[in-house]
C-alpha cells in the first residue's frame, strides 16, 4: 500500500442536491424484481450453465416469484440463442412473466436478438451502450454526441425491427441502460436518458424502463442515492419511466447502496439469488428482499424454502454459498456466544405465537424461511451455560435446574477446548450421558425397595461400593431421606440433599422419569446428579448414587 498521504486514488465527488428527500423516508412496498442469474450471473461463472441447467434455474426463479427474468444475450452465443428459443417454443414462460434479453447497440445483434423473441408473449428488450468519460475516452474514442447519437439509433432499430413481432402478439417493452451510469455525468446521463425517451415514445400504460447501473461500485451508498434521486427529479417523463437499478459490490455495499436508492425513488431492482456476478457480485436479491419481509414489508417473492433454493443455486453454478451469508448462510442462525445463547433461549421462551417477533439476536424467524430451529445453537469453548442447557432441552428433552446450568456448561466448555472444536448436539448428549447417568463407581446401585407405614419411609438397599457388595437399611420421612440415612451408615462421605427436581421424558406409556439431585458433601462441595428410570422414586435414587460418584471421582 502507498503509505500516507494516499495520492493515487482520489475521492468520489459528492452530488450537489442541498433539498435531498430520500433520507427521511421509509419503506411502504416492494419494487419491481429482475433477476439477472441466467445473463449476469451465468457469465461470471468459470463454467456457464448449460442449457439444462438454465432451464432448472428458470423454472426454480418463476417458483420464488419473479415476474421478469433476464434469460441471455441471445446475439452473442448459439448457446444464448437457443436457450430462449427453448423457453418459447417448449411454453416454458407463464404469461405473466417477461423474459428479457440484453443487446447492444448495433443493428445486426438487434435484429438477431429479437428473432430469438419471436412468439414470446412478454418480452423485455434491453438495450445498452457505455457513457461514462473514461469510457468514451479509452474504449469508443467518441464524444458526447456520437455517444447519444448510438443510444438513440440503437433505440431505433429495436423499436423498427421489433414492429413485425408487436404486431403478431408479442408485449414487447423496452429498457434501456447508460452502462456506467454512476461514472457518468449526471447532465449527460441525463441528456442521453431523455434522447432515448423521445425515440421510444413511451406512454403511461406502456412506461420505458431506464436502468441506471453502478456497474463498478466506486461511490458510497449515500451518493449513490443523490445520483438516483437527481435523476428521478430531473427525468421530464417520470411518470411514463420505470427507474431501475442495477448495482455492483466492489465496495461491498451493493445491497445498502440499493436500499437507499429505492428511497431515493427508484422502482425497480436487477440482482441476482446470493449476489452472484461480476468480480465482487451483483446485487444480492434474498438479502434485500428478506431485509424488506423483516420490516413488516412482503417482497412479492417467495423464500419460504431457502434450502431449496441454496440447493439447486450451488448445485447449478457450482458456487458455494458462504456459511456467514445473511438469510440463507448454513451459520446465519447459530450463536456460539454464551451470552448470546442465553439471550436466544430466554427471549424464544417469551415469544406468544401471533405476536411480532423479537427474538433477540435473531431478526427472522428461521422457520419463516425453512430453516431450522433445532440448528439454532451450537456449543464450543465460548459458548455459556444457557446454549448448552438449551441444546439438551430442545435436542433431547431434558429440563435442567437453572442452578445446574453454570455445572454442565463449564464441563460441555472443557471437553470442547481438549478437543479444540465445537460440540455437535450428540457430543454434547454422550457428554452428559456419561457425566451424569451412566456412572457406576465406585457406588453401585443393586436393588432398593422402599415402603411406608404410618408416615414413615423405610427402605432395603443392596449396593456395591468400590466392589463390595452390602446390604442396608434406612429410614426417613420419604424414599430419598430413607435411603441418604441408610447410606449414611456407610464410609461414604457424609452428605445431605440440597434441592430436588423432576419431570417425564417424553410422552404417553412408554414415558420415563428424569430426576436431579443437587448435594452437598462434608467438604462444602455442591454438585448434581441425574438419574432415569420408568419409575419416579428409582430415578430419584440413582440421581443421588449419580451425584455422590460425581463426588467420588471429583475427591
Amino acid at each position: 500500500m502507498q503509505p500516507a498521504p494516499v495520492t493515487k486514488y482520489r475521492p468520489f465527488p459528492p452530488v450537489a442536491l442541498p433539498n435531498r428527500q430520500w433520507p427521511d423516508r421509509t419503506f411502504t412496498h416492494a419494487p419491481i424484481w429482475c433477476s439477472v442469474d441466467l445473463r449476469d450471473g451465468n457469465q461470471a461463472l468459470a463454467q456457464p450453465m448449460s442449457v439444462d441447467e438454465k432451464l432448472e434455474f428458470f423454472d426454480l426463479l418463476v417458483q420464488i416469484g419473479f415476474k421478469e427474468i433476464e434469460v441471455g444475450f441471445p446475439s452473442a452465443s448459439q448457446i444464448e440463442f437457443d436457450f430462449c428459443r427453448r423457453l418459447i417454443d417448449e411454453h416454458r414462460v407463464p404469461d405473466d412473466v417477461a423474459i428479457q434479453v440484453l443487446c447492444q447497440c448495433r443493428e445486426e445483434l438487434i435484429v438477431r436478438s429479437l428473432e430469438a423473441l419471436r412468439g414470446a408473449k412478454n418480452a423485455i428488450f434491453h438495450l445498452y451502450n457505455s457513457t461514462s468519460p473514461k469510457q468514451r475516452e479509452y474504449v469508443f474514442k467518441a464524444t458526447r454526441d456520437e455517444i447519444k447519437a448510438i443510444a438513440v439509433q440503437g433505440t431505433k432499430w429495436v423499436k423498427q425491427y421489433a414492429a413485425p413481432l408487436v404486431a403478431a402478439g408479442t408485449r414487447m417493452r423496452f429498457e434501456y441502460s447508460p452502462e456506467s451510469f454512476t461514472s457518468t455525468e449526471l447532465e449527460f446521463a441525463l441528456e442521453v436518458c431523455e434522447a432515448v425517451t423521445d425515440a421510444w415514445q413511451p406512454t403511461a400504460a406502456d412506461k420505458i424502463i431506464l436502468n441506471l447501473p453502478a456497474t463498478v461500485e466506486y461511490a458510497t451508498p449515500n451518493v449513490h442515492a443523490d445520483q438516483i434521486e437527481w435523476m428521478c427529479t430531473h427525468l421530464s417523463r417520470r411518470d411514463r419511466t420505470i427507474v431501475s437499478l442495477h448495482t455492483h459490490n466492489d465496495r461491498g455495499t451493493g445491497v445498502a447502496a440499493t436500499e437507499l436508492a429505492l428511497l431515493a425513488g427508484a422502482d425497480r431492482v436487477e440482482g441476482t439469488l446470493f449476489g452472484n456476478g461480476e468480480r465482487t457480485g451483483n446485487l444480492d436479491i434474498v438479502t434485500v428482499a428478506l431485509n424488506l419481509y423483516t420490516h413488516g414489508i412482503h417482497p412479492g417473492l417467495d423464500f419460504g424454502d431457502i434450502n431449496r433454493i441454496r440447493e439447486i443455486y450451488e448445485r447449478c453454478t457450482r458456487l458455494e454459498v458462504p456459511p456467514r451469508q445473511p438469510y440463507a448462510g448454513e451459520l446465519v442462525f447459530t450463536a456460539f456466544s454464551g451470552s448470546h445463547q442465553d439471550a436466544i433461549k430466554k427471549s424464544w421462551a417469551l415469544q406468544q405465537p401471533g405476536a411480532p417477533w423479537d427474538v433477540l439476536y435473531i431478526p427472522i424467524d428461521p422457520a419463516d424461511i425453512g430453516r431450522s430451529y433445532k440448528a439454532i445453537i451450537r456449543i464450543n469453548s465460548q459458548s455459556g451455560k444457557g446454549g448448552v442447557a438449551y441444546v439438551l432441552e430442545n435436542e433431547f428433552g431434558f429440563q435442567l435446574p437453572k442452578l445446574m446450568h453454570k455445572e454442565i456448561g463449564r464441563l460441555i466448555n472443557d471437553v470442547a477446548d481438549e478437543k479444540g472444536t465445537e460440540l455437535t448436539p450428540a457430543q454434547i448428549h454422550e457428554v452428559f450421558q456419561r457425566e451424569y447417568l451412566d456412572r457406576t463407581t465406585p457406588l453401585t446401585l443393586e436393588h432398593f425397595k422402599a415402603a411406608e407405614r404410618d408416615g414413615t419411609v423405610s427402605c432395603e438397599v443392596s449396593i456395591k461400593l468400590d466392589g463390595r457388595a452390602q446390604k442396608l437399611t434406612g429410614t426417613g420421612n420419604g424414599p430419598i431421606d430413607a435411603f441418604v440415612r441408610a447410606l449414611g451408615t456407610t464410609s461414604l462421605p457424609k452428605f445431605e440433599v440440597l434441592s430436588y427436581s423432576e419431570h417425564s421424558l417424553g410422552k404417553g406409556a412408554e414415558a420415563r422419569a428424569v430426576s436431579y439431585i443437587q448435594v452437598k458433601t462434608d467438604r462444602g462441595h455442591t454438585l448434581y446428579g441425574a438419574g432415569i428410570d420408568t419409575n419416579i422414586e428409582l430415578a430419584s435414587i440413582k440421581a443421588v448414587v449419580s451425584a455422590l460418584n460425581r463426588a467420588l471421582a471429583k475427591k
